[in-house]
């Protein structure tokens, strides 16, 4: 699709007319917005006009719109964390099943370009894990697992100039010195557990971050926010990896501003 799409308003309208019981009023710049929604949405703009000719069927139209993003975002969402889970587990062909699944059910355009863009990354993958080359139009936390599974079936890795750069900025994304770096591509054994390295620190960050912030959530729902504030000090305090400290450092930094003035 081209242009941004903004669904906010949309979305504003769907909870005062759907959850609130509120009128839907058409006036001009409604029905701009709910022809707009309807052909983001792949509803046509023969339907789309048709529902606009009176308020009964115009809040219909507003529902449908509404399921056709709830919807669609819960399927394409749900999917992507399966697919990343499956790449990390090395099974890429059960990845790009997930975005084929999506493909076959979904209509909303954006959605169905965001699953486009993810089978293709998978589809790449799949290239870099029967060459063990880097692919430069892959992200470093995609390739890492795919060159830990093969080292783990085998396959040493090949440290030419680009998988000796890509090591160590993986390695630095998680904290690693460059001397410990260094004296792990020594040789491809030595840099095969460096890789195994990075990883489990990726995922043990990501198990510290998921398990802080539901605790954290917990405490200022409960109104107790220096407890709130505690458990992201105790993240911090055994955190090594730098993005994960600096989002942690963000919620600290949110929890920490005063209320803004009523």
């Amino acid at each position: 699709m081209t242009g941004e799409i903004d669904w906010e308003p949309i979305r504003a309208l769907g909870q005062r007319v759907i959850e609130r019981g509120e009128p839907l009023e058409l006036s001009d710049e409604v029905r701009a917005l709910l022809q707009r929604s309807a052909e983001e949405v792949a509803l046509s703009p023969e339907d789309a006009e048709n529902a606009l000719r009176s308020v009964p069927t115009a809040t219909s139209l507003l529902g449908e719109i509404r399921r056709r993003i709830r919807e669609g975002s819960a399927q394409l969402g749900a999917a992507t964390i399966r697919a990343y889970d499956l790449r990390d587990d090395g099974d890429l062909d059960g990845a790009c099943r997930q975005m084929e699944e999506v493909l076959s059910v979904e209509v909303v355009p954006l959605y169905r370009e965001r699953a486009e863009a993810m089978l293709r990354e998978m589809t790449r993958l799949k290239s870099v894990a029967a060459s063990g080359q880097v692919d430069l139009k892959l992200s470093d936390r995609a390739l890492v697992p795919i060159f830990l599974h093969r080292v783990q079936q085998g396959h040493p890795l090949e440290l030419n100039e680009g998988m000796r750069t890509f090591l160590r900025r993986s390695a630095a994304d998680v904290g690693m010195s460059e001397a410990e770096t260094e004296e792990a591509l020594a040789s491809p054994e030595r840099a095969g557990a460096l890789l195994g390295q990075i990883m489990g620190r990726l995922h043990e960050a990501s198990d510290r971050l998921e398990s802080a912030m539901d605790r954290m959530a917990e405490l200022q729902d409960a109104g107790d926010l220096e407890g709130a504030r505690q458990q992201i000090r105790d993240w911090l305090a055994v955190e090594v990896v730098p993005r994960f400290r600096r989002a942690a450092e963000e919620q600290l930094a949110y929890l920490d501003d005063p209320e803004p003035p009523g």
